[in-house]
């Protein structure tokens, strides 16, 4: 079953081919999702990366704390998103 890593401290100079070319060291990288902006639609600086279990186990402990495009990447297991009660434009 695949797994959701969460991915922060992107450089916006780094692109999502450079994420999953970094994460592919491990097994096959499902997908990658950078995350924007829902007003600006500019990058946020983190993303997440899916893979399957045992790849995302090793990618997540070798890649925490690695440097990418002069900073060093938060690498953790995505954690569920608590339910928000809708935004409300007034």
């Amino acid at each position: 079953m695949p797994k959701s890593i969460y991915v922060g401290n992107i450089a916006f100079s780094t692109s999502e081919d450079d994420i999953r070319n970094l994460f592919s060291q491990f097994g096959e990288v499902n997908s990658v999702k950078f995350i924007s902006d829902r007003e600006t639609g500019r990058f946020r600086g983190f993303g997440f990366v899916e893979m399957d279990d045992n790849s995302a186990r090793e990618a997540v402990q070798a890649l925490n704390g690695k440097e990418l495009g002069g900073r060093a990447l938060k690498v953790n297991e995505a954690q569920e998103r608590e339910s928000r009660p809708p935004r409300r434009d007034y």
